[in-house]
């Protein structure tokens, strides 16, 4: 559901074979009467009322764990409306910085997350892998694969392309998450997998948090921190370098 989509949208763009080398928390919304915004409503009315208000945030910070065939995925990334965003993606045996500023993409790995990168290309030396690791390495904005890793719009998008899957679900407890409170959200898949996903029940009813268990590929998500600020800067120019050049 939510959580393996956005795992699998931002690894595989960054740790999975990507071209980019081949050329204090705020729930927001108002306080007083805020449980009454979920009160009445039906499960999926406030699953569907949470994706809104998510996609309506101006910004989020997205922490998740996932395993993708049997290997761990980890993602940790503060991203906003404008294009702009900063985060890790940590991989099976690499890890990877990622910084968004506008329209400009730059991914720093060490040399491990070079060497299965262009190893998963089929391009790339010793040379270009010893030039490239722990440099900020800097995207065409046109290459496929750079747009999208830093927009939090189409990562939300896709994270809710199919829609059934938060049909059918049930109220479960009210409890807390990182201390706020909030109401679980659950469903039990076809073949086992059970989802739950925890949306604040004061201020708007962000998701807070999603889990799936028992199924091929168990996951968590917390999404904390809406609307705040997300600080990306251009990384120095002498830290910075044209995978083109590197590799011509």
């Amino acid at each position: 559901m939510f959580t393996k989509k956005v795992l699998v949208i931002l690894g595989a763009v960054t740790l999975g074979g990507s071209v980019l080398v081949g050329c204090g928390e705020d729930s927001g919304g108002s306080s007083g009467s805020d449980k009454a915004a979920l009160s009445g409503k039906s499960a999926d009315e406030i699953a569907a009322a949470a994706v809104k208000a998510t996609r309506d945030a101006e910004s989020v910070h997205i922490v998740g764990t996932s395993q993708q065939q049997g290997q761990e995925m980890k993602l940790d990334f503060i991203v906003d409306n404008k294009d702009n965003c900063t985060g890790t993606l940590t991989g099976p045996e690499a890890e990877a910085d990622v910084l968004q500023v506008g329209e400009t993409t730059y991914v720093r790995g060490e040399k491990k997350f070079w060497e299965n990168l262009l190893k998963a290309q089929g391009a790339g030396s010793d040379q270009a892998v010893d030039k490239l690791a722990g440099k900020w390495v800097k995207s065409d904005p046109d290459e496929a694969g750079a747009e999208g890793m830093c927009d939090k719009q189409a990562v939300i998008a896709a994270m809710d392309s199919d829609k059934s899957e938060r049909m059918g679900m049930k109220k479960g407890e009210q409890t807390e998450v990182n201390g706020k409170d909030a109401l679980a959200l659950t469903k039990k898949a076809d073949d086992g997998e059970v989802i739950t996903l925890y949306v604040a029940a004061k201020g708007e009813p962000y998701i807070m948090k999603a889990v799936s268990k028992g199924g091929e590929n168990p996951s968590e998500t917390t999404l904390t921190d809406y609307n705040k600020k997300v600080d990306a800067k251009e990384p120095p120019a002498n830290e910075v370098v044209d995978p083109k050049q590197v590799q011509s």
